[in-house]
């Protein structure tokens, strides 16, 4: 990725000049991260989940609530992780369904339980992911006095962008999470952790962005729909056959989107928040270590473990195909190291040797990384494939080069 310190000033990105990492796989990177399904339902059906609506049925026969065992082993498990690799940060992740569900006292508790068998010198940083619509002051309150920051799922900061977030009768979500959102951006700032809002390239990408600011947010996380070559994402066409050069000729909706949004945000007056993606793609530009699930070679170090105690792979595989992220392991019986040592895991932190052929030889290859792992599963052959949205990854990292060049131009070197 460059040297530690970047490119001189007033140099191009190092994204046109890079030359293709060797294939050597990354040893076993320790679990920095620990996604607990506290429960496994929602109150919510959004019409596009993955998760429920994805291929992926296995959650019909977990329970739908992690019971006290479950959640008392797995804090065992994670110290015992934390303190077998001498860990400073690990990062708890409260998930669902709906994390609410099962109640703030509950999750609190767990972050608690943590923080005390964590070995000495380990911070332990806790956030809850939810869709907002159970958001009260003394939910908030308590989450926040056990130290559980809350971030926020929303399509957007307008009622017209959520129309497909609806409960189980078909009622709006609108009205709950909206409220949920105002009420920790006005009253609880500091346990506020920011928004993720999914793609949508059928939006104004401006009007999302704005929307979204009206709701305060430190930071944003702009997430692609989870599709691949076999259940592509709305609205990119030609993908009867995977290409043979990564990004060949194709229309770039999703790069487009991003585009139109980085613009908006990337002047320093406008810089309102955070947006993780774009940080992340000009870090990796500048020869800068990033890690996100999008972007760049850094080897994945995040587990899941589910209401029954099972240790799974990261959720976004089950838009592949059913059971795509079962392991086989789980809290009572194997540890995070036995988790370390699945092949699924080990593909996923071997870097550039896991990269179809034209990932390879592409010169955007450290910064783009592939793409997300699940975007590139074909039923046909896996995922030794570019990225379905190899197209649009590509229009938009050329697309951030080409600012930062900009911006530099007129530096001396």
């Amino acid at each position: 990725m460059g040297s530690p310190t970047g490119p001189r000033r007033g140099s191009r990105p190092p994204l046109l000049r890079a030359v293709p990492r060797p294939l050597t796989p990354h040893p076993p990177v320790p679990f920095g991260q620990f996604i607990v399904k506290v429960h496994g339902r929602c109150n919510l059906a959004c019409r596009y989940c993955y998760l429920y609506e994805g291929p992926d049925r296995t959650w019909r026969a977990r329970p739908a609530a992690a019971s006290p065992a479950v959640l008392d082993r797995t804090a065992d498990r994670i110290a015992e992780h934390a303190a077998a690799h001498h860990l400073r940060h690990i990062a708890l992740v409260l998930h669902g369904g709906e994390p609410l569900l099962a109640g703030p006292g509950r999750l609190g508790a767990l972050a608690d339980r943590l923080r005390e068998r964590a070995p000495d010198g380990c911070t332990v940083h806790t956030v809850v992911q939810t869709n907002a619509t159970l958001l009260t002051d003394a939910r908030i309150a308590t989450l926040a006095r056990h130290g559980i920051r809350i971030g926020i799922s929303l399509d957007g900061g307008l009622a017209a962008h959520n129309t497909l977030r609806t409960d189980h009768a078909g009622r709006s979500s609108w009205p709950a999470a909206s409220r949920g959102a105002r009420l920790l951006a006005d009253h609880h700032p500091e346990a506020y952790a920011g928004i993720l809002t999914v793609v949508d390239p059928r939006t104004d990408p401006v009007e999302v962005y704005e929307s979204l600011l009206e709701l305060r947010p430190p930071a944003l996380n702009l997430l692609l729909p989870h599709g691949n070559w076999t259940s592509p994402p709305p609205g990119l066409p030609d993908l009867t056959d995977t290409p043979r050069r990564p990004g060949s000729g194709r229309a770039t909706p999703y790069g487009d989107w991003l585009c139109a949004v980085f613009d908006r945000w990337w002047p320093a007056a406008r810089r309102e928040t955070r947006i993780r993606l774009f940080e992340e793609c000009i870090a990796l530009l500048l020869g800068l270590p990033a890690a996100t699930e999008s972007l760049g070679l850094d080897p994945l170090n995040a587990v899941v473990i589910e209401t029954d105690g099972s240790i799974e792979q990261i959720d976004s595989l089950k838009s592949a195909y059913d059971g795509a992220t079962a392991t086989g392991l789980d809290v009572f019986r194997h540890t995070f190291d036995d988790a370390l040592r699945h092949p699924g895991v080990a593909a996923r932190q071997a870097g550039s040797a896991s990269l179809a052929t034209a990932c390879r030889s592409c010169p955007l290859l450290t910064v783009c990384g592939g793409g997300h792992y699940a975007h590139r599963y074909r039923a046909e052959n896996g995922f030794a494939n570019p990225s379905v949205y190899c197209a649009d990854l590509e229009r938009l990292i050329r697309h951030v080069a080409d600012r930062l060049a900009e911006a530099t131009a007129g530096d001396p070197p």
